[in-house]
């Protein structure tokens, strides 16, 4: 029961759809026959749309264009062909297919040979091509394009096709034999060859086609080789294998960048897809989702699939600027015709963190605002100038104080003036005068008294008393206090 979830687990996220139902259909008109000229690149366009995304693939004259057709390059919608040969020239399919049915969009291709090559084989007869330049100097012969030829040991699938380049030149012209381990090759050994001007063509590749091809080019002043090794791989018809860890459980900030990444291993070419786990009530959010028993997936933008060395294929996920809706179960697939595989991670996005508060107080208490320099001092200053007024003030009140005591009490007797200056100094207001000073005071007093007597301190109250002393001498010493009130 379980195996039979997991089988309509896979068909459902390939072939099903939970919105916008309907089998892919055709997006614009497109020229059914195509012409091109040897050794040009070609490009055929597949322009299909569809709700899910069909699969599209390729297939020339019956027979399926994968990764091991070296010239040949499977894009999103269009197929490429570079340097396009005479056997190039067929029929080829673009074929769409989703859950909900197929589209097929058919090309005839044909192939024009240029000039050049039809005057090159119309040379006339006798002449070789050891004869172009018998009057120049001897010229040995070179590789013209090495940068092609670097990769020297080759692996194909069987049925797939490979093309082995020596491209030299040299005076006179040079020719080329090809050996395979160091026989020379008969139609017989390699079965569909096609032996083209420095190049050598393998097509529907046998296992009995590996070994070392040596190309051995020579004119009269000189000769030089190149060996290539060509391992044919035994198909195993299997599904593709997801290898290593990945893709694996990844954190990443809010805001910040993150991938997935998926390898898989297939003999041919797998179609790659990330699909990612719509959380229960975010279905609106989608225009199309796949159901999948209880779930519902999305199926998310993928870029191009990288070979590697090792017959890998590498497919990366990208996302930026993470959310917290981001956040979730992706799944990695790969599929090919003969299966799929896939597997799932989980990506975790950090919350968001609120926006800091402490450095504005960090900055304040550095440098206060001036309304608060200027004030704090200015209010010092005003609260001392107001208590040192006040100070003033009250010693003036005490000093007119002490003046108006030499004044003529109401009985007609006067205090003597050093009493006068004893008793102004025995008041409670704040200081004291010498007799000398007192007398001076007491003119200056006189002259104001007599120049505006109303105005000068009404509201003075005194308090007089007489003292008798007798001694044991007999002598009476008898004198008078007079106390003013300030």
């Amino acid at each position: 029961m379980e195996l039979f979830w997991i089988v309509f687990f896979i068909f459902n996220i390939i072939f099903t759809t939970d919105c916008a139902r309907g089998p892919p259909r055709v997006a614009e008109k497109v020229a059914h026959q195509q012409t091109v000229r040897i050794g040009r690149t070609m490009k055929l366009q597949c322009p299909v749309e569809g709700d899910p995304p069909p699969l599209i693939m390729w297939t020339k004259d019956g027979r399926n264009i994968h990764s091991g057709w070296m010239r040949f390059r499977v894009l999103q919608q269009t197929l490429r062909i570079k340097e396009v040969e005479a056997e190039d020239a067929g029929t080829f399919i673009c074929k769409a297919t989703n859950g909900f049915g197929s589209v097929n969009i058919n090309y005839t291709l044909i192939v024009i040979d240029d000039s050049s090559a039809r005057r090159e084989g119309a040379r006339p007869a006798g002449e070789t091509e050891y004869s172009t330049d018998l009057t120049g100097k001897l010229v040995r012969p070179r590789f013209t394009q090495p940068a092609k030829m670097r990769k020297r040991v080759i692996a194909r699938p069987v049925g797939s096709s490979v093309r082995l380049k020596c491209t030299a030149s040299g005076n006179p012209r040079p020719d080329i034999v090809w050996l395979k381990d160091s026989r020379p090759l008969t139609p017989e050994e390699v079965g569909e060859v096609r032996k083209k001007k420095w190049t050598l063509s393998l097509k529907n590749l046998t296992p009995e086609h590996s070994g070392k091809y040596t190309c051995h080019v020579s004119n009269r002043a000189g000769e030089i080789n190149a060996t290539y090794k060509v391992e044919v791989i035994q198909r195993t018809n299997s599904k593709p294998i997801l290898t290593g860890t990945h893709p694996v459980n990844t954190t990443v900030d809010y805001g910040g960048t993150t991938s997935f990444q998926c390898k898989v291993r297939s003999d041919v070419k797998p179609v790659i897809q990330w699909l990612k786990r719509v959380e229960p009530g975010g279905e609106s959010k989608y225009n199309s989702t796949i159901e999948v028993g209880d779930h519902h997936f999305v199926v998310l933008p993928t870029g191009d699939v990288w070979s590697r060395p090792d017959g890998s294929y590498l497919n990366k996920l990208l996302i930026t600027r993470a959310k917290e809706e981001d956040a979730g179960m992706y799944i990695c697939l790969g599929a090919n015709t003969m299966g799929y595989s896939f597997r799932s991670a989980f990506l975790t996005v950090l919350p968001d963190p609120k926006p800091p508060f402490s450095p504005i107080p960090s900055v304040l208490p550095p440098s206060l605002p001036w309304p608060v320099i200027i004030g704090i001092p200015a209010g010092v200053v005003f609260i001392l100038g107001t208590v040192l007024l006040w100070f003033c003030q009250s010693r003036k009140h005490c000093s007119s104080g002490a003046i108006i005591s030499g004044q003529t009490l109401p009985n007609g007797h006067r205090q003597p003036p050093r009493d006068q200056a004893r008793a102004a100094a025995e008041k409670d207001c704040i200081g004291s005068v010498t007799y000398e000073e007192y007398l001076v005071q007491q003119q200056q007093q006189q002259l104001l008294l007599a120049q505006a007597a109303p105005k000068v301190y009404p509201k003075i109250y005194p308090d007089i008393h007489t003292h008798t002393h007798s001694h044991v001498d007999g002598k009476i010493h008898q004198h008078q206090h007079i106390h003013y009130q300030c």
